[in-house]
């Protein structure tokens, strides 16, 4: 979340980051209830303070045989005891009622983000390959899977309703290879430390990624109060949680390959063939955790680990800048990465590498020992996606499809496979 001192000293600018994000001004409404809260605090300390003091003056005045002073003095020790509980209530509820409304406002984009309304705003930053030049006409991945005889939705939805999907056979195994693909780039070659986390999560973890309390209707709810994770950010950015790191020991990283889980609430009526939008999904996470100086060039090198991912893959995709419309609550800056979907005859996201600054550090009470001042400061936290194994997995279908209906499988991927070459139809 914001600071509320940057945001008293800086309302201005909190209102022009909010406009340029397509949000109304907030600054005045937060400060008057900052100076309510302050108020509030500074009651409750005049009365403890005079309470205290009080006590002390009614030992002196004993000690002087003044019982008269005493009385009158112990008389407001107790009338300023059953005023403190009111005024200590008073301040609980605004400081609850300052963090709920700090927690809705989304993050300040970067200077250099491009200002604008939605996905049309957004730049290209970087186009990589070209799209694949065949002589039979393009498919869809369903189109694909269902006719290879190993994508099956009818009875994914028998089990569980829909936007899921059961795979078989060498999809099965072709989705897996992606995955630990991924994982073994990642860890092998790019730093990354991989982490095996929990599926479910304290609603404590939420807030601190800033799903929570603005998305909750996204997630899954268990039925003792935990959540399923929407994504494995959520717990690796959390393993830094309420803890003074080292200036040193930074940065961070760290890598999971996990099931993700989302509600898709406001998604009705968008992608609803297919694999592309699921209830249920493995991703590969990229987190890192940094300091201030390193963040933007920490930003860079995620999105080139995650850009490797498909450059391997070789397929054609392009990295574009989103603009402050159509950026993630907590991101000050984003790169997505959009692979190219012949079926669709279109760019579809596969990966969002964002820097967050300080916002999510602050709600998880994560900082660093400055190595200089010693001081400590707040972490900063970037997330990213290397990648989404089931956009992968649609992407590999649709541009390695043959013209018999068959699918090659990339070279990259051939020592997962256990020898098979081609994805053919099921007898």
């Amino acid at each position: 979340m914001l600071d509320i001192k940057w945001i008293r000293e800086n309302p201005e600018a909190l209102d022009a980051a909010l406009a340029k994000r397509g949000a109304e001004p907030l600054a005045q409404s937060l400060v008057a209830l900052d100076e309510k809260r302050r108020s509030a605090v500074q009651k409750a300390q005049d009365l403890l303070s005079r309470r205290n003091l009080a006590s002390k003056e009614i030992g002196a005045a004993l000690s002087h045989k003044n019982g008269e002073l005493a009385e009158k003095l112990k008389a407001e020790v107790a009338e300023l005891k059953t005023l403190l509980p009111a005024i200590e209530e008073e301040d609980r509820q605004l400081t609850a009622e300052l963090t709920d409304a700090l927690s809705r406002i989304p993050n300040i984009p970067f200077d250099d983000v491009p200002v604008g309304k939605d996905e049309h705003d957004n730049i290209v930053t970087r186009v990589v390959g070209e799209k694949p030049r065949w002589n039979h006409t393009p498919k869809e991945h369903f189109e694909i899977g269902e006719g290879l005889g190993y994508m099956d939705f009818e009875r994914a939805a028998k089990l569980s309703g829909s936007r899921f999907t059961v795979l078989t056979g060498p999809l099965a195994r072709l989705e897996r290879a992606l995955g630990l693909f991924m994982i073994d780039l990642h860890t092998r070659e790019h730093g990354y430390t991989e982490v095996s986390s929990p599926l479910m999560v304290r609603a404590e973890a939420l807030f601190g990624t800033g799903n929570l309390p603005k998305f909750e209707e996204d997630l899954f709810k268990t039925t003792d109060g935990r959540y399923l994770i929407p994504t494995a950010e959520v717990t690796l950015t959390n393993l830094v949680r309420e803890e003074i790191l080292d200036q040193e020991k930074l940065p961070l990283r760290f890598t999971a390959l996990t099931p993700s889980f989302r509600s898709e609430a406001g998604s009705a009526g968008r992608d609803t063939r297919g694999m592309l939008r699921q209830h249920q999904f493995w991703k590969c996470e990229l987190v890192s955790i940094t300091d201030a100086e390193n963040a933007i060039a920490e930003h860079e090198r995620m999105t080139a680990c995650a850009e490797e991912v498909l450059k391997r893959l070789g397929l054609h995709f392009r990295t574009m800048t989103l603009c402050t419309g159509d950026m993630g609550f907590g991101s000050r800056k984003t790169y997505d990465l959009e692979v190219w979907l012949p079926g669709q005859n279109a760019f579809r996201e596969i990966s969002s590498c964002s820097v967050c600054g300080d916002f999510q550090a602050r709600r998880m009470n994560a900082r660093y020992r400055d190595k200089d001042d010693k001081s400590n400061r707040f972490v900063h936290t970037l997330n990213g996606s290397g990648t989404a194994v089931g956009r992968c997995l649609i992407a590999v279908l649709e541009n390695y499809l043959n013209e018999d209906g068959s699918v090659t499988i990339p070279d990259v991927l051939l020592p997962y496979m256990g020898g098979l070459t081609k994805i053919e139809r099921a007898a």
